[in-house]
């Protein structure tokens, strides 16, 4: 079905959302000092939590039902909101941003925020206060300039630990993304303008060898080298560079050994591998195996351990109609906005990987992010949560997103029917149910 963007949301509705937004600029303004000035970065836990309370309270005054889901691994609490839409047969649509960044303690008061020529700076101010901040205005504006969300229901979640690759609120994500239609998450765009349509996936693995330690002046026969072994693995480890198209590996941390005069006893690698493909990032993890085990000096072992995995954000077929649709829109708001794919890995790797549709890159503009020159356009903040305004109505307005969700309702009935006459039907209904990408069609 072609999209046409002029019957989803007409000019007088995109001048209302522009309008609601240019009136709260002051305020958008205020709460990202407040946001910035907070130290939170992931293990900050108090800081993260604080920013959690606010949100939360944001969320609430917006009309959301909020929830906070504490962990017991000592990190800030998952903040999810749910608001009813004003269309019970519209689609469900999940925005994700979060709260923590990669800072630590004490560097607001080094860095406060600050705003010199149009350039806001400060820890976080782009990756991602500002982004967070335009999914709640982006709500705001949708409620007062065209009365509400044209969706059956819009669920919001503030992650407390995307910069440590989400361990406490990726179930929470998994689990609320298995129930929707289109997933939007609120990192900034890149640094010219491009909103994310493909991340490349990530593999965090460390490598411990274990060998023996000896005298290495008396007795070095005795000993079994796990740095030795460690140089064998490092240097095979980066030759698969370039095998595959879009792969990286990089082994950067290593540790090993304990004086110069003693034979290496266990030495730990820790491994970073990004693929373009969910095959490519299988059969890399593959080929780093069968290097790493079995080992090639005698006597010595060597262990992996995985740490962390995004499988790989693809541009589905259906996110291609999300992009379609904020393209047209940024036309009609007067700029141009292209698609792009970048390396780092975000909570869209793990919707994308589900098979939900998703696009990623809607807050404002900026660069430089985990850096202490990171920095927000502040021009940006109106156009861009106008965009993420504009593009959450005409998602919830599209017949054809609409129907998605009806085929995937009746798929999923059909798979729940021939669960219950026997074991092949059973398997097909927890792929289903488990969000594989086959149930949507993608």
């Amino acid at each position: 079905m072609p999209i046409t963007h002029s019957a989803l949301l007409d000019p007088r509705e995109i001048a209302a959302l522009r309008a609601a937004v240019e009136a709260a600029e002051p305020a958008f303004l205020r709460d990202l000092e407040r946001l910035v000035n907070t130290d939170c970065g992931s293990y900050t836990k108090a800081g993260v939590d604080a920013i959690g309370r606010w949100t939360a309270e944001r969320l609430r005054a917006l009309g959301g039902r909020v929830t906070s889901h504490p962990n017991d691994q000592g990190l800030g609490e998952t903040v999810v909101a749910e608001f009813a839409g004003t269309d019970p047969h519209g689609p469900v649509l999940l925005c994700i941003g979060h709260m923590d960044t990669v800072f630590d303690e004490g560097t607001a008061e080094e860095r406060p925020f600050e705003i010199q020529a149009g350039i806001a700076t400060g820890p976080g101010v782009t990756d991602m206060k500002s982004g967070l901040l335009a999914g709640l205005y982006a709500i705001g504006a949708l409620r007062d300039g065209i009365g509400g969300l044209p969706l059956a229901r819009l669920v919001f979640v503030a992650n407390p630990d995307e910069e440590i690759g989400s361990p406490v609120s990726s179930p929470h994500i998994r689990r609320l993304a298995a129930d929707v239609d289109a997933c939007l998450v609120l990192e900034c765009a890149r640094a010219n303008g491009d909103i994310v349509s493909s991340r490349k996936g990530t593999l965090d693995l460390v490598i411990t060898v274990n060998g023996r330690a000896s005298h290495a002046g008396v007795e070095p026969e005795k000993g079994r080298s796990a740095i030795l072994e460690a140089a064998r693995i490092v240097t095979q480890l980066h030759a698969l560079n370039g095998r595959w198209q879009g792969v990286t590996v990089n082994v950067g941390v290593i540790a090993g050994g304990t004086r110069p005069n003693v034979v290496a006893e266990r030495c730990a690698m820790e491994v970073d591998i990004r693929a373009v493909t969910r095959d490519s990032l299988i059969e890399a993890e593959a080929a780093i195996r069968a290097i790493t085990l079995p080992c090639v000096v005698p006597d010595v072992t060597a262990e992996i351990e995985e740490t962390g995995r995004h499988w790989p954000m693809e541009k589905l077929e259906r996110s291609g109609r999300l992009v379609d649709h904020a393209v047209g829109l940024a036309a009609r708001l007067g700029f141009p906005l292209r698609d792009a794919a970048t390396g780092g890995a975000s909570d869209a790797n793990t919707t994308a990987g589900m098979g939900v549709p998703t696009i990623d890159g809607l807050g404002p503009i900026g660069g430089l992010d985990h850096s202490p020159g990171e920095y927000l356009e502040v021009a940006s903040i109106v156009p861009r949560t106008v965009l993420l305004a504009g593009l959450i109505a005409t998602i919830g307005r599209d017949p054809e997103v609409g129907a998605w969700r009806a085929r995937r309702v009746a798929a999923e009935a059909d798979a729940g029917s021939r669960a219950g006459s026997g074991p092949a039907g059973a398997a097909v209904g927890t792929a289903q149910v488990a969000g594989h990408p086959g149930s949507r069609g993608q």
